[in-house]
């Protein structure tokens, strides 16, 4: 699997991080150096660093106004840079007009042609390539049909659903084949059983084309299920990257790890094998850092026990999620705690429990680098 790099990266090396021993490392596509992009005093990039090899899938993930849309234009020429650079294989792109990068884009309002039918809007970038009409015509089938919508070229957008749609815009996108596809939040408007269908059906069609694609999404799920790395931002920096293994289960620091949805997190001190919490004294995983810190603990780490044999508390909520139970929690005189619970076992609001903690869910988080 290829690998993205970043200079501010918090990530450690593991499940796909990259080629084996021997093997050539992948080309370097997309290099962004120190970018930086200023609005007014406010810089909403702050020296970005970002490297993506070619057929890597990155998701750049991040709240509103960390800067994720901002990389995404800046990258794709829409938005100058006050310093820095970015370069496509190699080549700096300073003064090449955005028509001219060799990169297809993908807004979220996905901005088709409402006077053109589906195959005038696939088939818009080969006519700007000067494609003759039977190559524009073969091409356009292809897509179509790569996209699920075959023998849809001559339907008026009007009548399309929102995930044809969305089909119809990543063909366009894809039609004059970039060599970096750019999408800005691509399921954002599509309702969460379609976004879910369409993240893996759009995985498998990147990587049937060997296409490099470089997303921005406030999803995490939808990053996670899409990428072959994560990158998380934060005010205009870089807070982590990483594969989605590496980013969930080692949040660089407490940005991140609420960010990504955990809540339990806490100041704790570390001595060897245990942590002194608002929650007492946990266990922590072999060769955690010692000294004052923050630790996280998932809520598949809260174990319900015995009353007589854990932390004390009252239920105090429980959501469905699915595959399991959420349960809120109230210990007396310390944070609220969510434990992950199987739908039989969950305990009903109001009722007096008492929960352990597992070592193996517990992670030390490190210091928060922005802000």
């Amino acid at each position: 699997m290829a690998r993205l790099v970043t200079k501010a990266t918090s990530g450690t090396t593991g499940v796909g991080a990259g080629p084996g021993p021997g093997a050539a490392a992948p080309e370097v596509l997309l290099g962004v150096e120190a970018a930086t992009v200023r609005f007014g005093d406010r810089p909403v990039l702050d020296a970005v660093d970002l490297e993506v090899a070619e057929h890597e899938i990155v998701c750049v993930l991040g709240p509103s106004g960390s800067g994720k849309s901002t990389l995404l234009r800046a990258v794709a020429g829409l938005q100058p840079l006050d310093a820095g650079r970015v370069l496509l294989t190699g080549h700096d792109q300073a003064g090449v007009p955005a028509h001219r990068r060799g990169v297809g884009l993908m807004f979220q309002d996905h901005q088709l042609f409402p006077q053109r039918d589906v195959g005038g809007n696939v088939a818009f970038g080969l006519r700007m390539h000067g494609a003759s009409k039977e190559q524009q015509t073969l091409r356009v089938g292809e897509l179509l049909d790569l996209v699920g919508l075959p023998g849809a070229a001559p339907r008026a957008v009007a009548a399309l659903s929102g995930g044809e749609q969305q089909r119809v815009a990543l063909a366009r996108a894809l039609a004059p084949r970039p060599r970096l596809l750019m999408l800005d939040e691509p399921l954002g408007q599509l309702d969460r059983s379609l976004r879910e269908r369409l993240v893996v059906e759009l995985r498998q069609l990147f990587g049937q084309l060997g296409t490099t694609v470089l997303a921005v999404t406030h999803d995490q799920g939808e990053a996670f299920a899409l990428a072959d790395r994560v990158v998380v931002m934060r005010e205009g920096r870089i807070a982590q990257s990483g594969t989605p293994l590496e980013v969930w289960q080692h949040p660089a620091d407490e940005f991140v790890a609420r960010f990504l949805g955990f809540d339990n997190v806490v100041d704790a001190t570390v001595t060897g094998r245990v942590a002194d919490t608002p929650w007492g004294k946990l266990p922590v995983p072999e060769g955690a850092p010692g000294g004052p810190g923050t630790l996280l603990v998932r809520p598949a780490g809260v174990r319900l026990v015995a009353l007589a044999d854990g932390l004390p508390c009252t239920v105090t909520a429980r959501t469905f999620r699915g595959t399991h139970v959420a349960v809120h929690l109230q210990p007396e005189g310390a944070p609220r705690l969510e434990a992950a619970c199987a739908l039989r076992e969950a305990p009903a609001p109001g009722d007096q429990v008492a929960v352990a903690f597992d070592a193996a869910e517990v992670v030390v988080l490190g210091e928060s680098s922005a802000g």
